[in-house]
């Protein structure tokens, strides 16, 4: 991770656990910045990812992995048969629109996050064969969840933009440090 992750107030855990997602999050916006909607959607791999739709499928994930753990119903039902349109901007979509319901997704979780008592709070998780039976996770579980499979993406999404372009993750965060200069 070419940033540096400032600490913590001490003793604020859920804050802590946060600014690491923010961080992971900045890694997988950077690796669009500047990029068209036909650039973000480009597969320069034998891969079928491409940042856009790792950009969405990660806004989806931690949309759904929030009220999973809010025990309310998911918005978005992926399945076997529409798995894929998570990994794909769909017509008319456009990468801006994905990135704009991503800040909203990461303000709602960190809300949500610091609105909980306690971070050993827990949730159940859904019913499918890969989770024990009647499996119940903690929110702190959820977040580093969340880190894990941001960072995961955000790894892949520094090959992938340095394929399109040879643009890397260190030269992305030196482009919009000046870009924030003005």
């Amino acid at each position: 991770m070419p940033t540096h992750v400032l600490a913590e107030a001490h003793g604020d855990e859920a804050g802590a656990l946060l600014a690491f997602l923010e961080a992971q999050r900045g890694g997988l916006r950077r690796s669009v910045l500047g990029l068209t909607d036909a650039q973000a959607a480009r597969r320069p791999s034998v891969s079928e990812l491409s940042l856009a739709g790792l950009v969405k499928h990660v806004a989806e994930t931690e949309h759904t992995w929030v009220e999973t753990a809010q025990e309310r119903p998911h918005s978005i039902e992926r399945n076997a048969e529409n798995w894929h349109l998570s990994f794909a901007l769909g017509d008319g979509e456009t990468l801006a629109e994905v990135l704009a319901f991503w800040d909203k997704v990461a303000r709602r979780t960190e809300d949500f996050i610091r609105s909980v008592p306690s971070l050993n709070d827990t949730f159940p998780l859904p019913e499918a064969p890969w989770y024990p039976p009647q499996a119940r996770h903690s929110m702190r579980w959820l977040v580093l969840h969340l880190i894990e499979e941001t960072a995961r993406h955000a790894g892949h999404a520094d090959i992938l933009r340095e394929s399109l372009d040879g643009r890397t993750a260190f030269a992305l965060v030196d482009e919009e440090q000046q870009a924030q200069r003005g």
